[in-house]
């Protein structure tokens, strides 16, 4: 099926050319619901937009952590906020590039706001953590990863239902500009050298399932990337505006919310600053620190840092690029090139935030028990659905429809991935409820159903 394109279809302050075609509008998937073809009203990235929208893993970002665990204070941003934010400067962004001294191409703008509303829907509960929890525990079933997750759910789950349906049947797109990452795991892990076998045999994060082979065969329109391409670099216009939205967002935001937490303070900066060394030596004496410091000793952090989401998005420029997509579609045909000065400041504030606020032993402690909660949950559910693992009785741990999905397969692998869709899809509050049910003896009763 075809899409007009057009007026209709492209927002305002439209230029001259034609910047997307029917390879971008084809959607995935035989079943499912389909972007509707006579609605004057919607184009198919808008249909795109508001499924992710209209959804209920969407709406359970409300209650997973961003930074500071979901519920502790009111102020602090989840992941549902972040997304908000991103979406709006990702679209943001795309105005700007709109300028003919910026590059003059009409990027959808609607596009923009579904991928940065998508980017973090498969993230599980309590933040990296989280990930990297649910990784080492589907070690042996094919690993766990949140922008792959993020793909399953779109292409998957999100409308759970149980009879091969295929998600929200993305257009190609939307599909492309989720996707930060296109390596396969097993590719990933080809590439792991001596060194990292020693700390872990499979890759930590950055990669696809393997069974999402044929989802990006159909990002790629069936062509064969080049051997030497680097995949996890490879992405779309719209990806790297999402990607630059979404540094921009927490690198500024995390600062902020961190200030507020108590983290940051003109102390703790300047100790900071004081004590690096090595290739961070240059941020110590860097004008933005400077800056930084001045500001939060003046109690002016938030809305300075709001002025800078500003600047962040100035930065941006187009260059054009040739690569093996580059004639099949105007998406892979251009690079988002950013202002070195403002990347720079970006990775003063990513590196402070890792070190004061990530390392703190305040949120080590908080992540160490989100962690711990997950592993509980998935090897309880473990011994009672994965057949190498029950040693008695199973008892039905699982809520309906996932319940029967899992007893529908014998397979090993394909259980085991259900499990870890189960705890994924679990809002930070839903996995803490369901661990003291499951684990404590003054939790919960035949009647609590929470």
């Amino acid at each position: 099926m075809s899409f007009p394109v057009g007026p209709v279809y492209l927002s305002t302050l439209l230029m001259p050319d034609v910047f997307y075609t029917d390879f971008d509008y084809a959607a995935w998937g035989d079943q499912g619901p389909m972007p509707p073809a006579d609605d004057p009203h919607r184009s198919p990235f808008q249909v795109d937009r508001d499924r992710v929208i209209f959804s209920f893993a969407f709406r359970r970002l409300q209650s997973k952590t961003q930074v500071f665990q979901s519920g502790e204070y009111d102020f602090y941003r989840t992941r549902l906020t972040h997304s908000l934010e991103v979406a709006r400067i990702a679209r943001s962004i795309g105005e700007w590039l709109r300028r003919p001294e910026k590059g003059g191409q009409a990027i959808d703008l609607d596009l923009l706001e579904a991928i940065g509303l998508a980017h973090d829907i498969g993230h599980p509960p309590y933040g990296h953590i989280g990930e990297r929890k649910l990784n080492e525990l589907m070690a042996s079933y094919g690993g766990f990863e949140g922008n792959a997750q993020t793909l399953r759910i779109l292409t998957q789950l999100i409308y759970e239902r149980p009879d091969g349906a295929t998600g929200l049947r993305p257009t190609r797109a939307f599909l492309d500009g989720v996707l930060k990452y296109k390596s396969l795991r097993s590719e990933e892990t080809a590439k792991l050298t001596e060194e990292d076998l020693k700390k872990s045999p499979w890759p930590d994060n950055h990669f696809l399932y393997e069974e999402q082979a044929d989802v990006r065969s159909f990002v790629f329109g069936g062509e064969a990337a080049p051997a030497d391409l680097d995949l996890n670099h490879f992405k779309s216009v719209e990806c790297q505006i999402m990607d630059w939205a979404d540094d921009t967002a927490y690198s500024l935001h995390d600062i902020v919310d961190g200030a507020k937490a108590g983290f940051l303070t003109e102390d703790t900066v300047r100790k900071w600053a004081a004590g690096l060394s090595g290739k961070h030596a240059w941020m110590r004496d860097h004008p933005a620190l400077i800056k930084l410091i001045e500001t939060i000793s003046e109690n002016k952090l938030e809305p300075r840092f709001a002025n800078k989401v500003g600047h962040f998005i100035h930065a941006c420029s187009l260059k054009p690029t040739e690569n093996f997509l580059s004639g099949m579609t105007e998406r892979h045909a251009f690079r988002v090139i950013v202002d070195p000065e403002i990347e720079r400041e970006r990775d003063i504030y990513k590196q402070l935030a890792l070190d004061v606020i990530f390392l703190s032993t305040r949120i080590q402690q908080i992540e160490f028990k989100g962690g711990v909660i997950l592993h509980k949950l998935f090897t309880a559910l473990a011994e009672h659905y994965l057949p190498s693992q029950i040693t008695g009785r199973s008892l039905k741990l699982l809520p309906e429809p996932i319940h029967s999905w899992t007893m529908a397969t014998e397979d090993e692998a394909t259980r085991a991935r259900l499990l870890c869709d189960f705890i994924a899809s679990l809002t930070d509050p839903q996995a803490a409820r369901l661990y003291k049910r499951l684990f404590d003896p003054d939790f919960g009763s035949i009647t609590d159903l929470s």
